[in-house]
């Protein structure tokens, strides 16, 4: 199915000053792998967030799940980025739209995903008929995007549990629970009134890893992580500070430390090595073959893919990332943030190299919905995998990056 990508009359928010470049280096393909943008809580005001307060929850209008406008405009700001600086790095032509079958951009079939792919187009290539491909049935997930668990053997199940439970048990949490008890009045919550659940603390996360689902969780990690999940989406759409919490998140710390909780979340479920090589496999396949494969004159020189934190979280673990800070954010795998593999060629050395990096935006620029351009950019931090060392500019050989790929796969 092809959706036309929405035009918005925006101005293009950049100028031409010139990034940091290696003298004979050119760009010559970029893959993007993206979590959608801001969206209002999947849990929305249901049993979870209602169970675990006696306060009332501040109204979306946006219903749960879906991108919201806001996140729309922050997608576009993206775009312009990305239009000014593969423009700049002379992926893309100067003037005009880029060549049919230049860029392909596939997105999971649900809203909130298809909604961030049409935004990133419209502000990365305005006027342009770049289309969005995903699969015709909208709102399941498509199988290259489902981090569903495809082994159903016992022996699978039982090493994919006592993963999940190592890492889990290797997180400090307590202080975390205990902040956010404080927050939501838990000792009054319908939770602890009604099933007697009033410690945070005290009862054990049980862990799930049925085939044909996601890896689950129940107990206090997925409550927190749905609540924390709340107040970082209402910090992000720019609530006034007395409905982000209820006014009780006030300092950098709380928000680090309640981050734990989400983090951990994510990190239990999809980062242990035998479930992100499960789960991730389809995706790593897909960029395998995007990236990997023999390159023809229709090789799209920019491919877009637009999933979920999910899907990061277990591709950086299935691909061996070495570990990384973001500054400017809580999360390790921020709303609208992108993985950016960029493979270049080295005139001189007569080599391809690569090199990754992160680009999202930070707390403040979510927040404030700041335009981006090239002198006021998102935040851009290099990553490194273990098969593939990087020299002082974060590049390494592409022959490391294929062998690496071909050992995971």
């Amino acid at each position: 199915m092809r959706i036309k990508t929405l035009l918005l009359c925006l101005p293009l928010l950049f100028s031409g000053a010139a990034l940091a470049d290696n003298e004979g280096y050119q760009l010559e393909q970029v893959l993007v792998m993206s979590r959608h943008n801001l969206r209002a809580p999947l849990a929305n005001n249901g049993s979870v967030l209602a169970q675990s307060t006696p306060k009332a929850w501040p109204q979306w209008e946006t219903p749960g799940g879906l991108l919201t406008t806001k996140g729309g405009v922050l997608e576009v700001y993206m775009g312009h980025y990305f239009n000014a600086w593969l423009k700049q790095t002379g992926l893309l032509p100067e003037e005009g739209c880029p060549a049919n079958d230049s860029v392909y951009v596939y997105a999971n079939s649900l809203q909130r995903t298809v909604a961030t792919a049409q935004f990133f187009t419209s502000g990365a290539f305005p006027g342009c008929d770049i289309p969005v491909h995903h699969q015709d049935k909208m709102g399941e997930m498509d199988p290259t995007f489902n981090p569903i668990i495809t082994d159903n053997s016992e022996a699978f199940n039982q090493q994919a549990l006592s993963a999940m439970n190592a890492k889990l048990a290797s997180l400090k949490l307590d202080g975390a629970y205990k902040q956010l008890a404080q927050i939501i009045d838990y000792k009054d919550s319908a939770a602890c009134k009604t099933d007697k659940h009033c410690d945070l603390t005290a009862e054990p996360s049980k862990m799930s890893a049925v085939p044909g689902k996601e890896p689950g969780v129940s107990g206090p990690l997925k409550v927190g992580n749905s609540l924390v999940d709340a107040f970082m989406l209402q910090y992000y759409q720019g609530f006034p500070m007395k409905d982000v919490a209820w006014g009780k998140i006030v300092t950098p710390h709380q928000w680090q430390q309640l981050a734990l909780l989400k983090d951990g979340y994510q990190d239990s479920l999809f980062t242990s090595s035998i479930i992100a090589q499960n789960v991730a496999k389809p995706l790593l396949t897909y960029i395998n073959s995007a990236l990997v494969g023999e390159r023809k004159a229709d090789t799209p020189k920019l491919t877009v893919l637009v999933g979920h934190d999910s899907n990061i979280a277990s591709l950086l673990s299935a691909m061996k990332f070495k570990p990384y800070q973001l500054p400017n954010q809580y999360e390790k795998t921020p709303i609208g943030g992108k993985l950016v593999f960029q493979r270049w060629h080295d005139g001189k050395g007569e080599r391809d190299l690569l090199k990754i990096e992160y680009i999202y935006q930070s707390t403040e620029q979510l927040r404030n919905a700041d335009p981006l351009t090239l002198q006021e950019p998102p935040q851009r931090v290099t990553l490194a995998l273990e098969g593939c060392p990087v020299d002082k500019d974060g590049f390494c050989a592409w022959k490391d990056f294929e062998k690496a790929m071909k050992e995971i796969l």
